[in-house]
C-alpha cells in the first residue's frame, strides 16, 4: 500500500506564482488618470525594483507599495492620495490575469500525488481570489482559499499561515508553501514551521536561503525529493483566535 506524503498539503500564493498579473500597458494607462505621467517601461522596471525593495519583514501597504512605484517610474514624489486614487482604479477596471504555463500541469500533478491543495494571498478579498482562480480555470483544485483583505493579517506574519493549516486539518510540518517572493512567501513561511520555496522565474535555481526554483513544474518533484529525507520535529502553531 502506497505511504501518504509526508507533506499533505501544498499553499500556494496567487499573482506572480499561479497567474501573471503584470498588465503594465494597463497600469500605465491608470496612472496617467491620475495624472502620473511615465513610459509602461518605467512602471515596468520601478514595480519590479520596489517589491524587491519592499520584500522584507516591515512589509508595505499595498497603498505605500503603489505610492514608490509610480514616484519612482515617474521621477517625482507621489502623494498618498494620489495611489489611493490609482488603487481604487484599478478595482474598478482589473487588467488581466493569465495563467502561467506551467500552473495547470503542476496542480495536476500534486494532485495525482494525493496532495491537498489552498491558496493563501496578500490581496483585497477573498471574493476576489477566487474570482481570478475560476476566470483562470483553476479554482476547483482548491480546497480552502484565504485572502489577507478578508483576514485582516496579511503574510509575511506566521498568523495567515497557521490559519490556512489549521482549516486544512494538518500540521505546519505537514504543508509546504511557495510563492514567487523570498521574504514574504518563503522565508515567512519556514519561520512559521511550513516547508517552502521560493519561486523565482527569472532566477538560475541557485539560491540555498530560500530553497529556489525557477519554474513550478519543479515542485512535484522537489517535494518527492524532499520526502526522502527524514521529517523534523514538528513545531507547535499558535491557535488562531
Amino acid at each position: 500500500m502506497q505511504r501518504p506524503p509526508r507533506f499533505r498539503a501544498v499553499l500556494f500564493d496567487l499573482g506572480g506564482t499561479l497567474v501573471d498579473y503584470h498588465d503594465y500597458a494597463h497600469w500605465t494607462e491608470l496612472a496617467r488618470r491620475c495624472f502620473v505621467d511615465a513610459e509602461e517601461e518605467e512602471v515596468a522596471h520601478a514595480f519590479r525594483e520596489v517589491e524587491l525593495e519592499t520584500d522584507t519583514p516591515a512589509r508595505v501597504s499595498f497603498t505605500e507599495f503603489w505610492r514608490l512605484t509610480l514616484s519612482r517610474a515617474s521621477g517625482r514624489e507621489v502623494e498618498r492620495s494620489t495611489a489611493e486614487r490609482f488603487l481604487e482604479l484599478s478595482r474598478q477596471h482589473p487588467g488581466f490575469f493569465r495563467l502561467y504555463s506551467d500552473t495547470r500541469r503542476c496542480l495536476d500533478e500534486l494532485r495525482a500525488d494525493g496532495r491537498r491543495l489552498a491558496v493563501v494571498s496578500n490581496s483585497s478579498s477573498e471574493a476576489h481570489v477566487r474570482s481570478v482562480l475560476h476566470s483562470t480555470g483553476i479554482l476547483p483544485f482548491f480546497e480552502k482559499v484565504l485572502s489577507s483583505g478578508t483576514e485582516g493579517v496579511e503574510k509575511p506574519a506566521a498568523e495567515i499561515f497557521h490559519r490556512a493549516v489549521q482549516r486544512l486539518g494538518v500540521r505546519p510540518d505537514e504543508a509546504f508553501y511557495v510563492g514567487n517572493l523570498a521574504y514574504t512567501d518563503a522565508e515567512a513561511a519556514r519561520q512559521a514551521g511550513l516547508g517552502a520555496v521560493w519561486l523565482n522565474r527569472a532566477g538560475t535555481g541557485m539560491s540555498p536561503s530560500p530553497p529556489e526554483i525557477t519554474s513550478l513544474l519543479e515542485l512535484p518533484l522537489w517535494l518527492r525529493h524532499e520526502e526522502v529525507e527524514p521529517a523534523p520535529n514538528p513545531p507547535r502553531a499558535r491557535r488562531a483566535a
